[in-house]
């Protein structure tokens, strides 16, 4: 097509009446068309024209490659896509475009198809299986939780003929899925415009291929048709959210975190340095929790309870070690066998002595076979169920962080629970307790712990009588305390 200013006169060649349906604006709305790379990220702001630079960029595909040009553009519920089924009609049907209400398709005057579709969990995207398409569309990313139903939906990008095929997406900061959009898109280029390269090895042929990625920002400042449209539109969003969230959504922060379930949580005190792992005494009360997990990853927390002689409250529970069983990939676990993951914990402990361990209850349930908790207990590996009450365990945690002098905190080496706590949010329906779609783990784990010592402040009634959990030391902790003692007394 050559340059960027020669689209709209290439479309108006192809297409009668197109200048009078729609034209790209200058800068990233006209670059997002432009753009050959396989997936793109367009947005960061509110109001920057991100859905018309999808429909756009379908106009144009489905213009250049006619019927063979298939396309599905995907929000995360149906009814999220009545407005943007609006606008296509607008934009489609005066040049020709057929709308199929029953089937939810634009037909185009080319014969290229659109379908709207709405696309909510993995098993969603399992209906998709065996289709091809040539361009998806998904808006408004980070309001799905976690990437799984997205990165299935890849899988059928594919074409039959020389088309090609490429991955849209829009979002702004925010919502369930902030954390894993912004890791992503936005930290490996945080302003934008950089391509991103990812390499796979092809397992049959052994040979390299390279996927490709962008992040093209946009703001409401780029969206001139808007702020001449509609100019109190600022003062709209000024309305709508925090001021946090408001400035995120202006000017496409992604640092800004609204809406966090845990807004006490401050990196500057609650997490600690590795030269505090030297300062702990070695007779500390010290305990383990553990949130189970195989396809999704599993989180192992050692807690250490502060006598007070070192710096830290009484009480304090200092959380100085993690095992987070996951690929790196966002909510993917390791699928590792129970009794590996016991060894692997007990070598972790090697040395110390750990008073007792809090776990996931579901870990004790029989199904015809060895439970977990059997698993890991033929390892030496035992567990308590652990107290599941979420709502009061939240608060919990909560409580330890809002104290004046701190009651839980985190070595810096804890940095699946560090990267998950503050980025929590409050769900939809149930406000008191946690989004569960999120990637909680690490958080379950720590609830898990907190409810095994029960903080109360000053002003509530201590409870009697509430000794933490206990379970009978294992063989091997039992000889190793012995041969410490002998060692102590063979020194007198």
């Amino acid at each position: 097509m050559g340059m960027i200013e020669t689209i709209p006169e290439f479309m108006a060649k192809l297409l009668p009446g197109y200048s009078a349906a729609w034209t790209p604006q200058p800068g990233p709305q006209t670059a997002l068309l432009q753009c050959p790379i396989f997936e793109i990220f367009y947005g960061g702001a509110r109001g920057g024209g991100k859905t018309d630079g999808m429909l756009g960029d379908w106009l144009l595909h489905s213009t250049t490659y006619g019927e063979l040009a298939i396309g599905i553009f995907f929000r995360r519920e149906l009814t999220q896509l009545d407005e943007v089924i609006a606008r296509a009609k607008s934009l489609f049907q005066p040049l020709g475009a057929k709308w199929n209400s029953q089937q939810k398709e634009m037909t185009m005057p080319g014969g290229g198809r659109l379908k709207f579709r709405y696309l909510d969990k993995d098993a969603d995207a399992e209906k998709y299986q065996g289709h091809s398409y040539t361009r998806v569309y998904f808006e408004e990313v980070t309001n799905f939780p976690m990437p799984g139903p997205i990165d299935k939906l890849r899988a059928t990008l594919r074409s039959g003929g020389p088309v090609p095929v490429g991955l849209r997406l829009t979002g702004n900061p925010g919502g369930p899925g902030h954390h894993w959009v912004k890791s992503r898109y936005i930290d490996p280029a945080a302003q934008g415009w950089k391509i991103i390269s990812e390499m796979f090895v092809n397992p049959f042929t052994q040979e390299e291929a390279w996927i490709e990625r962008v992040f093209i920002p946009s703001r409401l400042t780029d969206n001139a048709l808007m702020m001449k449209v509609n100019p109190l539109y600022v003062a709209q969003l000024q309305q709508s959210g925090s001021a946090q969230l408001v400035k995120a959504w202006l000017l496409g922060l992604w640092d800004v975190i609204d809406g966090a379930y845990f807004d006490v949580f401050d990196h500057s005190k609650h997490v600690l340095d590795m030269s505090w792992l030297k300062m702990l005494p070695p007779n500390l009360t010290r305990f383990r929790a553990m949130d189970w997990g195989s396809a999704r990853p599993f989180s192992v927390g050692w807690y250490a309870v502060s006598d007070g002689s070192f710096g830290l409250p009484t009480g304090a529970l200092i959380k100085y070690r993690e095992w987070y069983g996951s690929t790196g990939k966002p909510n993917v676990g390791l699928k590792m066998d129970a009794k590996l993951v016991a060894r692997g914990v007990i070598s972790r402990e090697e040395g110390e002595f750990i008073r007792y361990g809090a776990a996931d209850p579901s870990i004790f349930i029989r199904d015809g076979g060895e439970s977990i908790a059997d698993m890991f207990n033929s390892q030496g590996c035992s567990w308590v169920r652990a107290d599941n009450k979420r709502i009061a365990g939240w608060e919990q945690i909560r409580m330890r962080l809002a104290s004046d002098a701190p009651m839980l905190y985190f070595l810096e080496c804890c940095k699946d629970t560090i990267r998950t706590l503050p980025l929590a949010q409050h769900d939809s329906v149930k406000v008191e307790d946690l989004d569960t779609e999120g990637e909680d783990h690490a958080l379950d784990e720590t609830r898990y712990a907190v409810n095994s010592r029960p903080f109360v402040t000053d002003s509530q009634s201590r409870p009697e009588n509430h000794p933490p959990p206990q379970i009978r030391p294992t063989f091997k902790q039992l000889l190793e305390q012995s041969i410490k003692v002998n060692r102590k007394q063979s020194t007198w």
